[in-house]
C-alpha cells in the first residue's frame, strides 16, 4: 500500500495537471467563440449575396488539413474530423438561419 506522503503528492500533481486541463478547456472555448464570431461574418455575406450555406469543397480542404495537422500534432485524424464535422454542421446551420432571417 501506498505511504501518504506518496499520495499526498500524486493528489498534488492530479491537481496541478487539472488546473493545466482547465485553462485549457478555457481557451478552446474562447477560440470556439472567436471563430464563431467570424463564421457568422461569413454567413451574413453568404445570405446578403444568395451563396448557398454549405460549401462542400471548402469543407473537404479543411478536412484533408486538419486531418495532416492533427497527425502532426500526434492527434488522432478520425478524431480532428469528426471535431470538425460538428463545428461545420453547426456553423451550416447558423448560415442556413442567417439566410431565413434575411429573406433568402
Amino acid at each position: 500500500m501506498p505511504e501518504n506522503s506518496d499520495v499526498a503528492a500524486a493528489l498534488q500533481e492530479l491537481h496541478s495537471i487539472r488546473q493545466s486541463i482547465d485553462n485549457i478547456d478555457a481557451a478552446v472555448i474562447h477560440m470556439l467563440a472567436e471563430r464563431f464570431k467570424f463564421t457568422q461574418q461569413v454567413g451574413a455575406l453568404k445570405a446578403a449575396h444568395g451563396l448557398p450555406p454549405a460549401d462542400p469543397e471548402r469543407e473537404k480542404e479543411q478536412i484533408q488539413r486538419l486531418r495532416a495537422l492533427a497527425e502532426e500534432s500526434h492527434l488522432d485524424p478520425a478524431f480532428a474530423e469528426k471535431f470538425l464535422t460538428f463545428i461545420v454542421a453547426e456553423v451550416i446551420h447558423h448560415h442556413e438561419r442567417i439566410a431565413v432571417e434575411n429573406g433568402k
